[in-house]
């Protein structure tokens, strides 16, 4: 999968209008929609090679990944816990799609 050349945008400190703070996050978006595909490729890819259906619920990764963003976020200044909580989604999620593409395994 090739990457889009990156659209131009206003960086959000120099951002005068919001039509720029628009297309600024509208673009952040679709980046976060490309990566999401990558990241679920790799549940794909997970769901290929474990051996069996208790393998794709691990609570010690999910806590590893958590706890890792949460860490990001807070060194990047932005709320911990809501990050957190929204890893706990987007891992959640993650593995009910792992779960349904390995029983897709047959």
């Amino acid at each position: 999968m090739s990457k889009p050349a990156p659209e131009p945008t206003t960086d959000p400190t120099d951002c005068t209008t919001m039509a720029e703070v628009r297309a600024g996050v509208d673009a952040v978006d679709r980046a976060l929609i490309d990566l999401l595909a990558r990241r679920f490729g790799y549940m794909d890819a997970a769901a290929r090679i474990k051996p069996e259906r208790g393998a794709v619920r691990d609570e010690a990764r999910k806590a590893a990944v958590i706890a890792a963003a949460a860490a990001r976020a807070a060194a990047l200044g932005l709320p911990e816990g809501a990050i957190a909580a929204l890893w706990d989604r987007l891992v959640e999620t993650s593995i009910a799609y792992e779960f349904d593409r390995f029983d897709e395994r047959g």
